[in-house]
């Protein structure tokens, strides 16, 4: 059976990993950077973003949309000018912003938790709409804690981890950009999602904090894997050629909330078919 590997270490907290362009790409919170791994094992630093939660996705024609999360702003890169301001969200929301799923049709899903990290936390998530113009409104609310967003191939739905839930909701998607109600994806049985990435084969990898771990299931909630870490697990992406290799951004906690700790962040790397 393969082994864990540890592919980066000496990051400060690394999150929203995405395999895109035959590299391995994520933030790292602490730094305020977004950086890409390559086959080779290099770490090239791609962009700063101004403040955390950091995200991003890529739109249709191959640009980059970032979450800078306590702006409460999506940007968006354009050649050589770099990140500039795309959408403002401080309208829905004043409480920080999270994670991003790109559709199809270029539309963008932001997400966010409803409270500050320090308060009480409540039920008060939402999801926005972002369009490609920067027009947006709010599609959803009363999510507990919104985390890893994913979007079905077809872009028919919209997949969300409700971390303080402990489950993925599933909303459907209408053609204007608009969401149903949302329906129970996969029941956790008390875990608590993270970021999230789709499997190959219609099931959902999640990764866990508390748990350290990382664990697919498929629809409904069945276990179909789990994956047991050293460190809390943020966040997963399914990549590599074939896609059977699941990276995941791992790193102590609470430590890694305390800017002043050691740099305790990884990647690790896992083949898992």
């Amino acid at each position: 059976m393969a082994e864990v590997e540890t592919l980066v270490s000496g990051l400060g907290m690394g999150e929203s990993a995405r395999w895109h362009g035959g590299e391995l790409w994520f933030a790292d919170w602490l730094a305020g950077t977004i950086s890409a791994l390559d086959g080779a094992g290099n770490v090239r630093r791609v962009t700063g973003v101004p403040s955390s939660p950091i995200c991003f996705d890529w739109l249709p024609d191959g640009r980059m949309a970032v979450v800078s999360g306590s702006d409460a702003a999506v940007l968006l890169e354009v050649p050589h000018a770099g990140l500039v301001p795309l959408a403002d969200l401080h309208g829905i929301s004043e409480y920080p912003w999270n994670e991003i799923a790109v559709h199809p049709t270029g539309n963008m899903y932001v997400n966010g938790i409803g409270y500050d990290y320090s308060g009480e936390a409540s039920h008060n998530g939402v999801i926005a709409l972002v369009r490609p113009d920067g027009s947006t409104d709010q599609v959803a609310g009363g999510l507990a804690f919104p985390n890893g967003m994913l979007v079905t191939e077809d872009g028919s739905t919209l997949v969300v981890a409700e971390s303080n839930a402990g489950c993925l909701t599933a909303f459907s998607i209408h053609e204007d950009g608009s969401l149903g109600a949302g329906s129970l994806w996969a029941d956790l049985a008390g875990g608590a999602p993270d970021g999230i990435c789709w499997d190959g084969t219609g099931g959902i990898w999640f990764a866990e904090v508390p748990g350290e771990r990382c664990v697919r299931v498929a629809q409904g909630g069945s276990v179909l894997q789990t994956i047991s870490l050293e460190q809390g697990c943020f966040s997963c992406a399914a990549g590599g050629d074939d896609g059977g290799l699941l990276f995941m951004m791992t790193a102590r906690w609470p430590e890694v909330m305390d800017p002043a700790a050691e740099h305790t962040g990884r990647v690790m790397g896992l083949r898992v078919k």
